[in-house]
């Protein structure tokens, strides 16, 4: 069995209760894309496989805010199976800086595997099931779908980020929108502006719904 089989099956069932929008099925959606873009793009498949399955493994947004959690935990768990190290930190690398963290904060990406899985989470944020994922994930905080007194701020620091109170509509602007022309590859650009498109679509259907008015007879 091969190292990427390993762990798939090791980490599966952590994931395929979940109901915020980060669960196996994610997973697996990243998976396929990122091998679809190195198809494409090119470097080295097995690490971008390895980085797709765990790059949400300890998820700042579910583990108290810690960053680098993700890394010490792919580190323990690729230990384990003796991969070698040099191979076990490039794929630490790449769970500890594969998020977004805020509109102003710059998200260092230094290798081309790297920006792979980048790419592939980030387009799975966007388009028909960026918009799934983001209301289920709206739902599991308590945020409110949409609060119009609550305006949509471009974040200076991953805390700002984090913490701030804010609607799922507003993390459109405040995330989603801004990932199609923070995409790293030319495949992934590709796919995330039809996506990016669709999402622009129902912004735009949202609000008509949301302000109806009848007529006045």
């Amino acid at each position: 069995m091969t190292i990427v089989e390993k762990i798939k099956q090791e980490i599966r069932a952590q994931f395929e209760q979940d109901t915020t929008g980060h669960d196996w099925h994610h997973i697996m959606r990243v998976f396929n894309l990122a091998r679809h873009i190195q198809s494409k793009e090119g470097g080295d498949l097995e690490i971008i496989e390895l980085a797709a399955l765990l790059h949400d493994i300890s998820d700042h947004k579910f583990n108290g805010g810690k960053l680098d959690e993700g890394g010490k935990v792919t580190r323990s768990l690729l230990q384990k199976h003796n991969y070698p190290k040099e191979k076990i930190e490039q794929v630490v690398y790449i769970v500890d800086h594969v998020s977004y963290k805020g509109a102003n904060t710059p998200s260092e990406m230094n290798t081309l595997e790297g920006k792979i899985v980048q790419d592939a989470d980030r387009i799975d944020a966007i388009g028909a099931i960026g918009i799934g994922r983001t209301f289920a994930y709206g739902g599991h905080k308590g945020q409110p779908m949409h609060a119009p007194e609550l305006k949509a701020e471009m974040h200076e620091s991953f805390e700002e980020y984090a913490n701030k109170t804010t609607s799922t509509i507003n993390h459109f602007y405040e995330k989603l929108l801004l990932l199609s022309d923070r995409l790293n590859t030319s495949t992934g650009k590709a796919i995330g502006k039809e996506r990016h498109q669709f999402m622009e679509g129902f912004l735009t259907q949202f609000f008509v719904e949301w302000n109806f008015q009848p007529e006045n007879k």
